[in-house]
C-alpha cells in the first residue's frame, strides 16, 4: 500500500523535474544569431592561436 503511494509520488516528482528542465532550456535558449556569432569568434581565436 505504502509502496504504491511512494511510486506515484516519485513518478510525479520525476515528471515535474523533466517538465521543469524542458521549460528552463526553452526559456534560456540563445538566439540563432548569437550562437553563430560566438561560434565564429571561437573559430577565429583558434585560427589565431595556430599562427
Amino acid at each position: 500500500m505504502i509502496a504504491k503511494i511512494w511510486k506515484k509520488v516519485l513518478l510525479a516528482i520525476l515528471i515535474i523535474a523533466c517538465l521543469f528542465n524542458i521549460v528552463n532550456k526553452l526559456v534560456s535558449k540563445q538566439s540563432f544569431d548569437k550562437e553563430i556569432e560566438t561560434s565564429a569568434e571561437y573559430i577565429k581565436t583558434i585560427e589565431e592561436e595556430k599562427e
